[in-house]
Order: C-alpha cells, then structure tokens, then sequence
C-alpha cells in the first residue's frame, strides 16, 4: 500500500512496568521466548503489505533503535525508519507525530496510520484502512470490547447506531461503555496535520492523541469506530504482562505465532534448544540457545536460557541469558535478562497475602539470588542486586531486595 504511511509510538516509559522498564523501552520487552513486544505491529505492517513505516522513539531510545537495525532481514519489502525527537523529547503521543510532520509530508502519503507500539495482537491494517475510506472518515478508531472494571485504564468509546463515535474520554474514572481505543488511528493526512497544528498553539493541551486529539475531533470532525473482534492485548502492568505470555500456553487456540500470519522477530545465530536426556519439558516455550537438564513446566524460555540438573520451573518467565542453578525450585517467577538463581535456591515460595494473580515475583535485570537462598511469593529483587545486598538467606514474601544504591535510583530522569 504505497499511498499508506505507518507510524509507530515507541517512545513511552512504560512506568506501570515497574524494574522491566527502568533501563529499557516497553516496546522491545521480550515476549513469548524469542519475540519482543514490537514485532507483533511491525508484523502486521509487513503482513498488510505497508511499504513506508516509521518508528517514533523517545525513552531509551538508543535501545530501540540498535534493535530495529537487525530486524526485518526476513522482509525488505518494506522500509522501517527509526525518528528521534527533534527537542529534548516528545510532550506527548500527538506531539511526537508533530515533531516528525517533516517526514510525513515528504512521503506525501494520502493516509497515515498511527499505531501503538506495545500491545499484542494480530491485524490486517488493510480491513480498517478500507473502513474508513468508505465510510467517508476524517478519522477512524479501532476499537474493542473489554470487561468493564477494566475499561478505566483506556480511552472509551461511545458511538452512534451508524458507528461514528459521539464521545471519547481518556482513562474516566467510571466508564460508561465498555469498547476501548486499541490506540490504532486512521487519519486523512491533510486532516492529521491541520489538528496537530492546531494543538501545538494551545498552552494547556497535553499533546497527546487521547486526551487531546480525539475529543476535539469527535466535536468537530467525521471520526468513525472500526469494531475489531479478534484477539488485543495491553501488557501496561507487569500482572498483564505474565498474563498474557501465560495465556499462550493456556490455549494454543487463542493466538498463534505462526500459521498464516506469522510474527517476525530479529534473527538469532543460535543452536536448537539442548533438552538432554533428564530433562523434561511440559507445556512450555523453549527458545533457541537453551540448555534444559531439569523440569520445566508451564513455562517460558527466551534465547540463551541454562536450567540445571534437579531444577523445576513452573509457572515463570525466563527472559533471556538466565541461569538457573541445581536442586533449585522456580514458581510463579518472572526472571528479566541474565538474572541467576544459583544452587539450591527456592524462589516463589510460601503463600501471598494478596492473590495469586498479583502475587509474582519479580527478579530483576542482572541480578544474581544467592545459594541457599529462599524468596518468597510477590518479592521484587531489584536489578543488578548481588551476594551481599541480600543480607539474609531467606527473603520473606512481599519483601523487596536492592543494590546500594538502588538502580531506580540512578536511572530516575535519565533517557
């Protein structure tokens, strides 16, 4: 689709994720083993035959940006194009396509899609882009149902009979609709540019395409609901995040990330999976690179993964370069990139006084848990915390663990 211009919004903190996010932008999270976060849009870019993307970065941008340089070998069809901030960073999701209107009008695109660079899902951008063409839009919204005590964290949706949305209000503390913005726009190009630069003239607008640009709209202008009905993930909280990655092993039905519409990652230069022959695998994710002697179920294992002899993972994401010690005990545990639990460790222990669903716990980036050392459920072992940050051999739950100082710390405002 020549005439077809996709920009993707990668530049958010991601604060709702907690220590997955200090040192690294949402969009490139590792996701189902091998993937990351992003591929799933940029995916279906490629899949709905989008010749010109863009991605707009801002936080931790150069992460982003070294990722994207090795992606896509298996498709040149299409052009990905990596834009900073042309100031010190962007205000907002309106303002970051603001700052990049330069490179818009130069690819004179009759319409421009905009698109968030954090959900899950799969999409033939080429049925919504139809929609709104014949429905005559200024711009069109895709939109999906949600239950509704969660609908207060999106934007929500109210419509005509005939589908032309009649009021949109960013994250309302009492929604009145269930059908929430998949923060998947569609604009007329001439139209986008005219309210971004209109919105950048007004002191107290936040910049921002929900808050912002899509109630002016709905005043004003012909903005239209395209209803999707297939699977869409937000992943905004770290409880969503191993939710949904769980899902995948819950039902094989609920999304494939292969068949027809297969999702498309960085290429990896690693051996198959090393299952040897006491190791046992149940229902899990297995990545390139692993290395597997102990028990694993209803897990998953991104690239690089070394699970030792007497080990069992249940339940736990393994985010890529762990290691895992012998006799070791793993359950309902969330391991970011190279964090170790050495031998004899019990990680997930206990009962928390919260729900199991909120009840993870989470072992930061580079951080190393100690032999013979017991964490208990709903703990939070902050990145890079080593031997003796730890103090004790047993971590009780809902306990939190950090280096001196703590990385939060030290990354607070950085970019």
């Amino acid at each position: 689709m020549s005439n077809i211009t996709a920009m993707i919004l990668a530049g958010g903190r991601g604060k709702r994720m907690g220590m997955l996010c200090y040192d690294r932008p949402k969009p490139i999270l590792p996701f189902a083993g091998k993937f990351r976060v992003i591929d799933f849009t940029l995916s279906n870019c490629m899949h709905s035959q989008i010749k010109n993307i863009a991605v707009l970065a801002d936080y931790q941008r150069a992460n982003i940006m070294n990722y994207l340089r090795g992606w896509g070998n298996h498709n040149r069809t299409s052009a990905i194009h990596s834009l900073e901030p042309k100031d010190a960073s962007y205000k907002g999701t309106a303002d970051a396509v603001y700052q990049n209107l330069d490179y818009l009008k130069k690819h004179g695109s009759e319409i421009t899609l905009i698109l968030a660079g954090d959900h899950i899902y799969k999409m033939d951008y080429r049925k919504i882009i139809d929609f709104h063409k014949k429905s005559g839009a200024d711009a069109t919204i895709g939109v999906a149902p949600i239950p509704i005590e969660q609908a207060h964290r999106f934007g929500i949706v109210q419509t005509s009979g005939e589908g032309r949305v009649v009021k949109f209000i960013e994250k309302p503390s009492s929604p009145k609709s269930n059908l929430v913005s998949m923060g998947i726009y569609v604009f007329n190009t001439d139209i986008l540019i005219k309210r971004l630069t209109e919105d950048v003239d007004e002191p107290d607008s936040p910049h921002d395409f929900g808050y912002a640009i899509m109630p002016q709209m709905v005043q004003g202008d012909m903005v239209y609901a395209y209803k999707y009905g297939d699977y869409w993930q937000d992943i905004g909280t770290i409880e969503a995040y191993y939710a949904t990655n769980m899902k995948l092993l819950a039902s094989t039905s609920l999304f494939s990330l292969n068949g027809e519409w297969p999702i498309f990652t960085e290429d990896y230069d690693l051996t198959p999976p090393q299952i040897f022959r006491q190791g046992i695998i149940k229902n899990s994710i297995i990545s390139p690179g692993c290395v597997v002697k102990g028990y694993v179920e209803n897990s998953i294992m991104a690239p690089g993964c070394r699970v030792e002899d007497g080990t069992i993972i249940k339940n736990s994401i393994l985010m890529g370069n762990n290691f895992i010690g012998r006799y070791s005990i793993i359950d309902d545990c969330i391991f970011d990139k190279a964090a170790m639990a050495e031998e004899s460790c019990f990680v997930g222990f206990g009962s928390s006084q919260v729900s199991k669903s909120f009840g993870i716990t989470v072992v930061g980036k580079g951080a190393i848990i100690p032999s013979h050392t017991a964490v208990g459920r709903n703990c939070m072992i902050e990145p890079h915390t080593k031997y003796n940050d730890f103090g004790v051999n047993m971590v009780p739950c809902g306990s939190d663990v950090s280096p001196r100082p703590p990385l939060k710390a030290v990354l607070a405002g950085k970019r």
